[in-house]
């Protein structure tokens, strides 16, 4: 397992926590409880809160880069009954639901289930988002302005392929949110701006050809 993801061991559950996939939401540590607290060693105590919060507060974490794993046979983190797309606000692409992600690494469990996916074409770490959007000056404020063709019922396996040099192609049934968290798309099949260029965000209109973009 990679150095990078560190263990926290209760009598109950193991939390992991994987430094390749965390952006600093701080979902975990604005919890009402004392599962994590900062400047504490160990940050997080899977015996510090009940069972039910450990899961609630790992499964908030909206990178994948938190993964409670049950010493006692409970069942594992199931995927959400439908797949989503949130268009965050001048940043990342949120992913919720059965993830099959290309260029996740096999030992990053977190994104079977939720992910951050980088839009702004500047991440350190593609196809997953490391904040570059911030310093970079990405502004997108997240509108999505079309409805998609739809689907009769949500749910099963959401593929996310990475085209060389260009989009993110999604397939599968997926609904996407726009910034303002409102139901905008629906469909099986859709191509994401991966290059922070395209003048029809979130979706890809081929400007990564001419901008030069380049990322596997």
């Amino acid at each position: 397992m990679s150095e990078d993801i560190k263990r926290y061991a209760g009598e109950n559950y193991e939390v992991t926590w994987d430094r390749r996939l965390c952006i600093h939401v701080g979902e975990c540590g604005r919890a009402d409880n004392e599962l994590f607290t900062s400047g504490r060693e160990p940050w997080c105590r899977p015996d510090a809160a009940s069972d039910d919060e450990v899961v609630d507060v790992v499964e908030r974490c909206p990178s994948g880069a938190l993964v409670h794993i049950s010493k006692k046979g409970a069942p594992s983190e199931a995927p959400a009954p439908a797949n989503t797309v949130h268009v965050a606000n001048n940043g990342p692409l949120y992913l919720r639901g059965d993830l099959q992600i290309d260029g996740a690494s096999e030992d990053m469990a977190g994104v079977k289930w939720r992910a951050a996916l980088c839009r702004c074409g500047l991440s350190k770490n593609k196809p997953f988002c490391d904040n570059s959007h911030e310093a970079g000056g990405f502004v997108d404020r997240g509108a999505v302005g079309e409805r998609g063709p739809g689907f009769d019922a949500p749910g099963g396996l959401l593929e996310i392929r990475r085209a060389k040099n260009g989009p993110l192609l999604l397939s599968g049934k997926v609904t996407l949110h726009n910034g303002a968290g409102q139901v905008a798309w629906r469909g099986e099949k859709l191509a994401l701006c991966r290059c922070g260029q395209s003048s029809n965000k979130p979706f890809c209109d081929g400007t990564h050809k001419g901008a030069g973009f380049e990322a596997d």
